[in-house]
C-alpha cells in the first residue's frame, strides 16, 4: 500500500495534453453530454487492470487500520471526517509529507469511515510482480512515466464519472519541512476540464492537511489529518478554463495553507495535551 504514490510529472504532462484536446473538442461541440451515457458508450483501455477487490481491500485495511498503524504511531488524530461526501466524484488534495501517507489516507477518509474506496494512479514500474499484482486490485491504476498516455488520463475522467474518490498529491512530492510548497495545476486542469467537458459530474476537490511530530516519522510518531471543506469544480466555470484552473489552484492553496497552520496548532495543542 505505501507503494500507491501519485505519478505526479506525467500526470500534469498528460493533463496538459488533455486539457488542450478537449478545448479544442468544445470549439466543435456545444451540445451538453451525459457523461454516464458517454462513459457507457466508450470502454477504458484500462478497465481490465483497474479495479478494486473487495476481499483484498478488506484484509489490507483490516491489517492496516487495526495493526500496522495503530501499532507503528503513538497517536492519530483525524478532524473534517464530516466534509468527505457519501457518494459523488470526489479528488483528495492531500498535503504531502512522508510515504506514511498513502497508507494514513485510507485510515481517515477510506472504506471503514466513509464506505469508500480509493484510488492512486501509480507509476507503470510499480505495477508489476506481486506488488503489482497487489496495487491493480487495490485501487490503483498505471502511468508510464517515460511514455505517458492521454488514455490514463481519460480513464481518470471515467473514474470521476462513476463516482470514485482519487488521491492526488498537489504539490509534486514530498516536502519534510511542514510549509506548503507551490501547487501544481494537475488537480485544477482535471477538475475544470472534466466538468466543463461533462456537466454535472460535481467534481469535489478536497484540501487534506498531514501532520506528523517528527519530520522522518518512526515508532511512536504522532500523525493528525485534517479534511478541509469541499471546493466545487462547477463553481469554475464562468470563463476561460486556463483562467478557472488558475483560479481554483489559488484556492486550493488558501486552503492548504489555512489546514497547515492549523494542524500545526492544532496537533501541538492535542499531542501535548495527551503526552502530559
Amino acid at each position: 500500500m505505501c507503494h500507491l504514490l501519485f505519478a505526479k510529472k506525467s500526470a500534469t504532462v498528460m493533463i496538459k495534453s488533455y486539457f488542450a484536446f478537449t478545448n479544442r473538442h468544445s470549439q466543435t461541440k456545444n451540445t451538453p453530454v451525459n457523461p454516464h451515457l458517454d462513459s457507457a458508450r466508450r470502454p477504458s483501455v484500462l478497465q481490465n487492470t483497474s479495479r478494486v477487490s473487495p476481499w483484498l481491500i478488506r484484509v489490507a485495511y483490516l491489517l492496516g487500520r487495526c495493526m500496522i498503524l495503530p501499532s507503528f504511531f503513538g497517536h492519530i488524530k483525524v478532524t473534517g471526517r464530516e466534509n468527505i461526501p457519501k457518494s459523488g466524484p470526489v479528488i483528495l488534495a492531500p498535503t504531502h509529507r512522508s510515504r506514511w501517507d498513502s497508507l494514513v489516507l485510507p485510515y481517515a477518509t477510506g472504506r471503514c469511515v466513509t464506505g469508500r474506496d480509493m484510488r492512486f494512479m501509480v507509476t507503470s514500474h510499480e505495477c508489476q510482480g506481486l506488488q503489482g499484482w497487489l496495487v491493480l486490485r487495490m485501487g490503483g491504476f498505471p502511468v508510464n512515466i517515460e511514455r505517458p498516455a492521454i488514455a490514463t488520463l481519460r480513464h481518470t475522467v471515467e473514474l470521476m464519472q462513476q463516482g470514485e474518490m482519487l488521491v492526488i498529491y498537489p504539490e509534486g512530492g514530498i516536502h519534510r519541512d511542514g510549509q506548503l510548497h507551490p501547487l501544481k495545476p494537475g488537480i485544477a486542469r482535471l477538475a475544470v476540464t472534466a466538468e466543463s467537458t461533462y456537466p454535472g459530474l460535481d467534481i469535489k476537490v478536497i484540501p487534506v492537511g498531514i501532520h506528523y511530530s517528527e519530520p522522518y516519522p518512526h515508532w511512536g510518531t504522532d500523525v493528525s489529518i485534517h479534511i478541509g471543506e469541499p471546493i466545487k469544480a462547477a463553481d469554475y466555470m464562468n470563463g476561460n478554463l486556463k483562467q478557472e484552473a488558475k483560479r481554483l489552484t489559488a484556492d486550493l492553496t488558501h486552503k492548504l495553507k489555512q489546514l497547515s497552520h492549523q494542524e500545526v496548532e492544532i496537533s501541538d495543542r492535542i499531542f501535548a495535551e495527551i503526552h502530559n
